[in-house]
C-alpha cells in the first residue's frame, strides 16, 4: 500500500507539471493565433507548389492531389507540437548558468519533469493551432483522409510517440551545454537537419534512395513523417504497427542517451563546482 501511495503521488506530480505546461502555453493566446495564421499562409503556399508538381504528371512518391494535400496540412498542423525550433530555453539557460544544480536536488526526475511539462505544452498547441490548420486545409484544398477509425487511433498513439521523441531529442541537444559555452549553433544545425530529414519540406518518400536511407538511420522521420503517414492512411495494418514500433525504439534509444548525458553532466557540474 505504501509503494502504491508513493507511486500515485509521483504520478500526481507529473500530471500537475503537464497541467502547468498547458496553462503556461495557454497564456500566449496572441502568439498561438499568429502561429495559426502563419501555418495557414505557408500551408497554402506549400499546397499550391505540391499540387502543381502532382498535376504535372511526374512521379511524385505515390502521392495524388488528395494525399499530397493531407501531407501538407497535417505537417503544418503538427509542426507547433513537435517544436523543431530548439530545446526549451529555460533548460538551455539553466544548464548554461548552472541553475540546473538546483533541479538535481529536487525530488522530481529532471528528464521526466521537463517531458511532462512539454506534453502539456504540446496538447495546448494542438487545440488552437494544429487542429484548426488541418480543418482549414480540408475546407480550402480538400484532403484525402481515412474514413475508418483505425488510422486515427493508431495515429494518436504515433503522435504521442512523436511528441515524446521530439522532446527527448531536444533535451539531449540542450544538455550539450554542459560541455560547450554556447549551443546556439548546434541548435540551429539541429533545426535545419531535423526539419529536412523529418519530411517537413518534402515527404521522405520523395528522397533519393541514398538520402532516404540516411534519413531512416536517424529518429527524425519518426517525429513527423510517421504520424503523417498513419493519420493520412498512407500506412495501414502492419505498416502502421511497424512505424509505431520504430518510434518506440527511438524513444528508448534517445531517452537513454539523454539520461547518460544528464548523469555525465551532473558529474561535470560537481567537478566545476568544487
Amino acid at each position: 500500500m505504501a509503494a502504491a501511495a508513493k507511486l500515485w503521488r509521483a504520478q500526481r506530480v507529473y500530471l500537475q507539471l503537464a497541467v502547468a505546461g498547458f496553462r503556461r502555453q495557454a497564456q500566449y493566446k496572441l502568439a498561438m493565433f499568429a502561429g495559426l495564421f502563419t501555418n495557414c499562409v505557408f500551408g497554402m503556399v506549400r499546397a499550391a507548389v505540391m499540387l502543381a508538381a502532382v498535376r504535372a504528371g511526374s512521379e511524385f512518391g505515390g502521392y495524388d492531389e488528395g494525399t499530397i494535400g493531407a501531407y501538407v496540412w497535417l505537417s503544418q498542423g503538427l509542426l507547433g507540437a513537435m517544436q523543431f525550433m530548439g530545446p526549451p530555453l529555460e533548460l538551455v539557460d539553466r544548464v548554461k548558468n548552472g541553475d540546473i544544480a538546483i533541479d538535481f536536488l529536487r525530488p522530481v526526475d529532471i528528464q521526466l519533469g521537463y517531458l511532462a511539462a512539454d506534453l502539456g505544452r504540446a496538447a495546448c498547441t494542438l487545440l488552437p493551432r494544429g487542429i484548426p490548420s488541418v480543418a482549414f486545409g480540408m475546407l480550402t484544398f480538400g484532403l484525402a483522409m481515412p474514413s475508418t477509425p483505425g488510422p486515427y487511433a493508431w495515429g494518436m498513439l504515433s503522435l504521442l510517440c512523436a511528441i515524446i521523441l521530439s522532446f527527448l531529442c531536444l533535451f539531449a541537444v540542450g544538455l550539450i551545454g554542459f560541455w560547450v559555452v554556447e549551443t546556439r549553433g548546434l541548435r540551429v544545425l539541429y533545426q535545419i537537419c531535423g526539419t529536412f530529414l523529418a519530411g517537413l519540406f518534402v515527404p521522405v518518400h520523395m528522397f533519393p534512395e541514398w538520402l532516404r536511407t540516411i534519413a531512416h538511420a536517424t529518429p527524425f522521420p519518426s517525429i513527423l513523417q510517421a504520424p503523417i503517414d498513419i493519420l493520412s492512411g498512407r500506412a495501414t495494418g502492419m505498416e502502421s504497427v511497424s512505424l509505431v514500433g520504430t518510434q518506440l525504439f527511438w524513444v528508448l534509444v534517445i531517452g537513454a542517451a539523454g539520461r547518460i548525458l544528464l548523469a555525465a553532466g551532473r558529474r561535470r557540474l560537481e567537478v566545476q563546482g568544487g
